[in-house]
């Protein structure tokens, strides 16, 4: 079985040669953008808000203009995104918050992002990562997967942070946001998680759980 270290190797080797230019598949001009695209994907598709967030950012091109709307404006937007009431409240106040303690801005620090109505680690990470070029590593359903089949985290990290914290000390600090894409995109189209299409996969040879099955 391969060591860890060389599954780390192997994936920035393989990936860096296959994948080298990887971004989000969420469509955003700007950390205000991305934020709130991240925000409204969390239990929804990419594809799904990006069909939103045009007409949302034509009516509300940043935190001033989406401070001063109310819940009902905002959600007329984004009714076909799943959980529209709930996202409509956290979008407004993210905002009001945004402007008055950060006049207008979007943090660039994970304390005070946290800090945001409905931000939470991983969105946070997303925008620290992609908006401000930062070596942080969102962890969602695919990452937290993908890792623990490959055996790139220990068993005993079971929590997404844990998995982050495994996942940013073992991955060189150029490649982290990078490794981020390639770990989500191999689980949401290869290492699925009801069925993983092991045929169609580059990683069986580095991958504990299939090797296992051998």
């Amino acid at each position: 079985m391969p060591t860890k270290t060389s599954k780390y190797k192997h994936i920035i080797d393989h990936f860096s040669r296959t994948q080298p230019d990887v971004s989000s598949e969420l469509n955003f001009r700007s950390p205000y953008e991305l934020l709130v695209a991240t925000m409204l994907a969390a239990q929804c598709t990419d594809k799904r808000v990006n069909m939103v967030t045009p007409d949302l950012f034509a009516a509300y091109p940043d935190t001033t203009a989406l401070a001063k709307a109310t819940e009902e404006d905002v959600l007329t937007y984004i009714k076909s995104v799943s959980y529209p009431n709930s996202k409509a409240h956290h979008l407004v106040e993210m905002a009001r918050m945004s402007v008055e303690d950060y006049r207008g801005e979007i943090p660039d620090n994970m304390e005070d992002l946290t800090k945001l109505p409905g931000v939470g680690r991983k969105t946070a990470n997303v925008v620290l990562a992609f908006a401000f070029n930062q070596a942080a590593m969102p962890v969602d359903t695919h990452v937290f997967r993908v890792s623990h089949r490959l055996g790139l985290v220990d068993d005993s990290a079971k929590t997404p942070e844990s998995v982050e914290k495994e996942l940013v000390q073992h991955f060189p600090k150029e490649y982290v946001s990078r490794a981020h894409h390639w770990l989500l995109l191999h689980g949401r189209y290869v290492c699925t998680a009801r069925k993983p299409h092991c045929e169609n996969c580059t990683l069986t040879s580095i991958c504990d759980t299939y090797n296992q099955r051998l």
